[in-house]
């Protein structure tokens, strides 16, 4: 276990004159609330928070944030509250530990609600103070280099998983790509156990050869640099194995077909000296000209900069070279910790701004639709990923978007105005369709008409959060609107049946009471609902007039659904609808849930409940006002159809094993297409009956294990 007098002397060699009380004392308290806890592995638990403090250090933090890694988990873990921090350690260190301590107090339906809330108080945490994420950056590093300790397999994938989804993405996108490729390579291994040991054994296939070729290389080019007097450092190195299993699924290659699995840095003094050595490098082997990329130029969002080119090996093969200065390469390992100032508490110089940019979009998002916390997640997800490009408008001006943003995007980017007026788009001067893909360079003008509205169908391609919340914004907007009005002739006519006057009634105290036991604003919010179909206007008189008996009205709620006695016994779902089992359920065709898939219901004008897997596409597209909790019930009967694609190489008797393999397994295949395109290549997809999500991971298992099949997934 590492010691605190290690970490306070890492302090000391980056910051001589630091106050090292505060660290001190916040070791001492840690101590002692944690004492008699330990840890899977069997070590006392105040080893976690060491190690966090350590990481902390070594990204060269202030002693306020390394005094954080010491009590992040005091709150959630001991009976201490913030208070008992904010009183002992100041309000910045209660601050932060806030932002950091998990929600475990608060209720949650399922896991993805409390992941998703988890991760909402994080970025907003972040966005007011940036140390929250990286001390959350360091406590989750430590315990994915602790998740063997896991007995559990479903909840090591799982932790893995959410790791790959959204901690290495937050690393990246601040610009920390050490602990990223540490992060993605050890939630590798567990999410993908199988493929990483394939590559891992084809690495160290004719490992001696290689690592005498990268000296071998590494050594022509730094002969290369001292003989043109230019100061080098050249180093060699594998790409992460990570990094080669994406380009091998995103290309459809086989490990042999990837050439640049080695990669070059030369490091040097200064910026000309980059460009001199790029023009050397040039001259002694040939460039693949389309995979040049000029990040100094045009620096990534987070502040990474550094020349990438591909060329020409001496054998033949492609190799990776990236050109730097030493200032930019401690940048490109550090990130945004490269510009803290550590002697001004949480100031970020001018440089750092930018790469802070979008989280405070994303809570200016948040603001204005705060509801849902799985459409923020959504939204952290799409801005987590951001192969950017560089547009022009029409005055010259340079906008940055996502890779694959429309001509949309752009105009929401711009103004939310221009975003819903927007009906066309020219790009280089040529008309476009809006959701014509946008590329680095173009020059796009967008092309509006007044009075014009956005279309739901744009929330298909859109790919900035912003467009997509606006345009979410508008549509809901619209909804209640009708909601409203239907909602209040509901009422109107129940009301009046029942001897009652809705709009009398309206505006007394009465009223405002049940509004506020149904747990809405305002009456108006109540009046929606109805319309929306979530609740009756009978419910509503029961609570304002306790003991009546209401006479029953069909509403629209009684329209959309039918009793499950009124059904026949073979059309049982394992639905239950916000704890009822006996409404009429139909599942989206677009996602095809199954059994142990996250789920959501949306009510449907006139054929019940329709339900989605959380995240489908044409579920986004839907009012989030009309969503309705559904659940599987805890035992499903029946079976499920699930819709797979794959990519092989054909050979005789593959299909025969295909089958067999699915039939063995217990599913059944219902319908399969197969389709040859260059080559001996196979592009197919099949659609299975399988009993839940367990059962469809068996199978994808084992057929994964067919030679020849390159790729398999579920559509």
């Amino acid at each position: 276990m590492i010691r605190i007098t290690d970490i306070i002397e890492k302090v000391y060699d980056y910051y001589p004159g630091a106050d090292v009380d505060i660290i001190d004392r916040a070791y001492i308290y840690s101590a002692k609330v944690h004492a008699g806890q330990v840890r899977l592995s069997g070590e006392p638990y105040l080893s976690h928070p060491l190690e966090v403090a350590n990481i902390l250090a070594d990204m060269k933090l202030d002693t306020v944030s390394i005094a954080c890694g010491l009590l992040h988990d005091v709150v959630e873990d001991t009976p201490v509250t913030i208070e008992d921090i904010q009183e002992r350690f100041g309000q910045d260190v209660a601050k932060i530990i806030s932002g950091v301590t998990k929600i475990s107090s608060l209720s949650f339906d399922n896991f993805r609600e409390r992941q998703a809330e988890n991760i909402r108080k994080m970025i907003l945490a972040m966005a007011d103070d940036i140390r929250v994420i990286l001390i959350k950056l360091a406590d989750r590093l430590h315990n994915i280099r602790t998740l063997n300790y896991h007995t559990s397999e479903k909840k090591k994938k799982a932790i893995a998983q959410e790791t790959l989804d959204i901690y290495a993405p937050i690393a990246a996108r601040l610009g920390i790509y050490w602990i990223k490729r540490e992060l993605e390579e050890i939630s590798f291994s567990y999410t993908s156990p199988e493929a990483y040991e394939k590559i891992k054994q084809l690495i160290s296939t004719n490992q001696a050869d290689r690592e005498r070729y990268v000296e071998e290389v590494r050594y022509t080019i730094q002969n290369l640099m001292d003989s043109a007097n230019i100061p080098a450092q050249v180093k060699g190195r594998y790409k992460q194995f990570y990094s080669i299993y994406q380009k091998m699924e995103k290309q459809h290659l086989e490990f042999k077909d990837v050439y640049d699995i080695i990669a070059f840095r030369i490091i040097l003094d200064t910026l000309p000296h980059c460009y001199e050595a790029l023009g050397i490098i040039h001259a002694k082997f040939k460039p693949i000209t389309y995979k040049f990329k000029d990040y100094i130029g045009g620096p990534k969002p987070n502040g990474y900069q550094s020349l990438h080119t591909t060329v020409i090996g001496p054998y033949g093969e492609r190799m990776e070279i990236q050109i730097r200065t030493h200032e930019m390469d401690r940048v490109a390992n550090s990130g945004i910790a490269a510009h803290w100032s550590y002697k001004e508490g949480k100031t970020l110089d001018k440089g750092s701004k930018n790469t802070f940019e979008w989280i405070q979009n994303l809570l200016e998002n948040h603001k204005e639709s705060p509801g849902d916390p799985n459409e923020f997640l959504d939204n952290v997800k799409i801005d987590l990923y951001p192969e950017d490009i560089y547009v022009f408008t029409p005055r010259g001006e340079v906008k940055n978007l996502p890779k694959g943003a429309t001509p949309v995007d752009l105009a929401y980017l711009i103004h939310t105005d221009l975003g819903h007026q927007c009906t066309g788009a020219k790009v280089n001067g040529r008309m476009v369709p809006l959701q014509y893909q946008l590329r680095t360079g173009d020059t796009v003008e967008i092309l509006t008409t007044k009075g014009h509205h956005p279309s739901p169908g744009w929330l298909n391609y859109v790919k900035t959060v912003k467009a997509r919340s606006r345009i979410r914004q508008w549509i809901k907007k619209q909804e209640t609107e009708r909601s409203i009005t239907l909602g209040r002739e509901l009422c109107e006519k129940v009301f009046r049946k029942n001897r009652l006057n809705f709009n009398e009634l309206l505006h007394t105290p009465e009223m405002a009471k049940v509004t506020a036991e149904f747990k809405f604003k305002t009456v108006e919010d109540l009046i929606a609902n109805i319309g929306y179909g979530k609740i009756t206007p009978l419910q509503v008189i029961r609570k304002l007039v306790p003991g009546i008996k209401p006479k029953p009205e069909e509403t629209l709620l009684d329209k959309l659904i039918f009793r499950h006695k009124e059904r026949k016994k073979k059309e049982e779902t394992g639905i239950v609808v916000d704890g009822m089992d006996d409404i009429l359920i139909r599942f989206g065709k677009c996602c095809q849930p199954i059994p142990g898939d996250p789920i959501t219901g949306y009510i449907t004008h006139g054929a019940g409940i329709t339900v989605h897997r959380v995240g489908c596409v044409n579920a986004l597209t839907m009012s989030p006002e009309r969503r309705i909790k559904v659940e599987w019930k805890q035992e499903t009967v029946g079976s499920f159809p699930a819709r797979l694609k794959f990519w092989c190489y054909d050979r005789i008797g593959l299909l025969a094993e295909i089958s067999a393999i699915i039939s063995q397994s217990g599913a059944n295949i219902e319908e399969m297409n197969l389709e040859h395109a260059i080559g001996k290549v196979v592009n197919g997809s099949f659609t299975l009956t399988v009993k839940d999500l367990d059962h469809l991971d068996e199978v994808i298992l084992k057929l994964k294990k067919i030679d020849y099949i390159q790729q398999i997934e579920r559509v």
